[in-house]
């Protein structure tokens, strides 16, 4: 169902892909929007528990295009150097696969514990407990993945042998 990737040899392992998903802390959700167009924008997510989570007003552009068409791709890029004399750059990045939805009940309070957890870590407990109170505003999306690769520039495949 999926496309096998043209350049295996950059084929990042299983383990180091997930790396990826849980170092990165902003990714691109791509959709299809309005009238069938395609709608990518950026956001801050957390991987966990193997699925992709964000959180969402309840109303606009990215929760219609989800609810219409839940078949998305996410991406992000862990690294992206420019080396200038070779033209080209080194990179690791990675990209899933999924069907997104609105998570509920338990899964929507662990995720957005989650969420508070990776992008507020370092603050106080009470600081923490107060970002939850704020909870209900927000849909939580979940992305239950069914195809993740991640791929490197060939540079670096080189530099592991």
């Amino acid at each position: 169902m999926y496309r096998k990737m043209r350049r295996i040899k950059q084929l990042l392992p299983m383990e180091s892909t997930v790396a990826v998903m849980d170092r990165c802390t902003n990714g691109t959700l791509a959709c299809i929007g309005d009238d069938d167009y395609p709608y990518s924008v950026p956001l801050s997510y957390v991987y966990y528990n193997s699925k992709i989570y964000f959180h969402s007003a309840k109303e606009g552009h990215k929760i219609d295009a989800v609810i219409k068409n839940p078949k998305v791709a996410f991406s992000v890029i862990d690294e992206d150097t420019i080396v200038s004399e070779e033209y080209t750059t080194y990179f690791r990045s990675a990209i899933a696969f999924g069907k997104a939805r609105i998570a509920e009940g338990d899964e929507f309070m662990e995720a957005f514990k989650a969420l508070v957890e990776k992008y507020s870590g370092n603050q106080t407990e009470e600081a923490k407990s107060k970002e939850m109170l704020g909870c209900n505003r927000t849909y939580i999306i979940a992305i239950d993945v069914e195809h993740i690769t991640g791929k490197e520039a060939i540079e670096y495949v080189k530099a592991e042998k």
